[in-house]
Formats: structure tokens, C-alpha cells, sequence
């Protein structure tokens, strides 16, 4: 790993007999995205959180504080900090390999956030072993640990020279779907309609690759920032204009014309995505984005 990139866990990966030591590094970060202080309107200053009494409206410093559960409408059980960090399980520091199981078995849904596992200098073979001999059996593994103070299950897989560990939601902490689709209007497309849209997704097919997709949000941030800096307004954004029912047909056909004529005119090569390329290429936020970046100093990172 690079330098200055420091492991979130370390410990040990534990297949059958065989064991390893291993560190798991963070994937995925927002620390590079913009952030805000609140501000005080009147003064310009900024604001400090203070808890509060929700009856008395008296201030409660750290040390008063406790946890409570809710059992009644107002009523607590109350609950000390001490007593909630015993209920944490004691940890061996082992990430242990529950099973091996097809990864077309788990729904993306439950995956929650991306590790890289990587092995210490000693345990490089039993390392490069189990990677090699899931990418041959095409699997994935389903693993336990104590994490960050929980409980997780975690997935682990291929990824490359490398292994990526995700850990998991667990099934009470999804959703059910049902409940977002029930009002799903039962319809049958078919015929030209159906056609069209087959058209249309045929023309823009391609592969995935991160480096393509800009944050617009952030970029969008970085323009306002750099345009206040800068004592200029920003024009406002144009509204988007949804699909009528009654013309989809007629906004379909449209469509498909308007692709057929692009795609004849050029087609952007694409690469798959692979993570080692992150560290070689420009992040995603550009343009205006990182122009604005560059203007500010490092006290202006964080815009109040």
C-alpha cells in the first residue's frame, strides 16, 4: 500500500487449518469531497452542537450524559456506556471463512462497504493460494469477524492480483422491495414500443468505467465555491422534463433517430474498470471542479 494510506484492521484470515496475517485498507473514502461548517447568519461565526435538556432546555455537558432505550412514550430505560461495551464480543483479530459459495448467490443489495485485504510478508502463500484457487473454483467467501466494535459478516473475493473484502448488511437491515413497488403498474409493452427500446440500449452499449463519471455534484460545489470566492453568480439550472405517458412512443422514436445519427458519427473507446488505475489517473472531479480546487487555498478546503 502506499504510503500514508494506514490499515483500517489488522489480523488474521483463516481458511480450514491454514491461517495468515492480513490488514484490511479502506476502498472507498469521501474525504476528498467538499464539506461545510454551519454559520451563524448574524455574526458569521461558526456554530457549536450543545445538547440540551428536552424539558428543562438546560445545557448537558459530555460527562452527564448516558444512553437510554425507549420503552414508552418518554420513558427510558437507561443504560450506562460501560454497560453497552461489555455486550461487544471479544475479539481473536481472525477473519474466519465460514463458506465458499457462487457469487451470482449474493444480492448486491446487502453488500455495505469495500476493503482491500492484503497479506503480511509471511503470509503471501497461503495469500496467493486461496486467491488463485477461488478464481479457479469461481467463487466467493463468506467470512465472520469482530469488526470495528460489531459483529460482520464479510464477503471475499477475487479482484485482480488482489482480494477485496465488503463487509455485508444483515437481512433485518434490509428492506423488503415490496413495499417500494406496490403501487407498480401492471403493463405489458410490446411491438414497436419494445422494439425501440431494445434500439436504443443495443446503441449505447459499452463497458463500465469509473474514470468516466464525473461527480457533477461535487464539481457543481466547486464552481459555486469558486464563483462566491470570485463575487459572481451562477446561472440557474434548467429544469428536466419527464417523459408524458401519452408521447413515449413518439419520444422513443425520436430517440432511436438521434442515437442511430451519433453513433455513426463517432464511438468513444471504452476500457474496463479496474481499481489499480485509480492511483495513475485524474480523479473524477474535473473541469470547473478542479480549477476551483486549485484557486482555493487549503483554508478555503473547508467553506463556511
Amino acid at each position: 500500500m502506499a504510503t500514508g494510506h494506514r490499515a483500517q484492521w489488522k489480523g488474521f484470515l483463516k481458511f480450514g487449518q491454514v491461517s495468515c496475517g492480513i490488514a484490511l485498507y479502506t476502498a472507498a473514502s469521501t474525504s476528498e469531497r467538499i464539506t461545510f461548517n454551519t454559520i451563524n447568519k448574524a455574526s458569521g461565526n461558526r456554530v457549536s452542537r450543545i445538547f440540551i435538556d428536552s424539558e428543562t432546555e438546560d445545557p448537558v455537558p459530555k460527562e452527564k450524559q448516558t444512553k437510554g432505550f425507549e420503552i414508552d412514550n418518554g420513558q427510558y430505560i437507561i443504560i450506562d456506556p460501560e454497560e453497552v461495551a461489555a455486550t461487544i464480543p471479544e475479539s481473536n483479530k481472525t477473519l474466519e471463512i465460514e463458506a465458499f459459495i457462487p457469487c451470482s448467490e449474493v444480492d448486491d443489495v446487502y453488500f455495505d462497504k469495500p476493503y482491500y485485504l492484503t497479506p503480511d510478508k509471511a503470509g503471501g502463500d497461503a495469500f496467493v493460494a486461496l486467491r488463485e484457487a477461488m478464481k479457479k473454483s469461481k467463487v466467493v467467501a463468506i467470512a465472520r469477524a469482530v469488526l470495528f466494535r460489531r459483529v460482520r459478516a464479510v464477503l471475499i473475493r477475487p479482484h485482480g492480483k488482489e482480494l477485496i473484502a465488503t463487509t455485508m448488511n444483515y437481512d433485518y437491515e434490509v428492506r423488503s422491495s415490496t413495499k417500494a413497488f406496490e403501487e407498480m403498474p401492471k403493463l405489458k409493452i410490446e411491438g414497436e414500443m419494445l422494439d425501440l427500446a431494445k434500439h436504443i440500449i443495443a446503441t449505447k452499449k459499452g463497458e463500465f468505467n469509473p474514470a468516466t463519471f464525473d461527480d457533477r455534484y461535487e464539481a457543481a460545489l466547486g464552481e459555486l465555491v469558486k464563483a462566491k470566492m470570485e463575487g459572481r453568480s451562477l446561472p440557474k439550472p434548467k429544469k428536466v422534463e419527464v417523459s408524458n405517458p401519452n408521447n413515449l412512443l413518439a419520444a422513443l422514436r425520436e430517440s432511436a433517430g438521434l442515437l442511430k445519427t451519433g453513433a455513426a458519427e463517432s464511438k468513444p473507446k471504452r476500457t474496463a474498470a479496474n481499481a489499480n488505475q485509480g492511483a495513475g489517473r485524474q480523479r473524477a472531479t474535473r473541469g470547473t471542479a478542479s480549477k476551483a480546487a486549485a484557486a482555493r487555498s487549503p483554508a478555503h478546503r473547508k467553506a463556511s
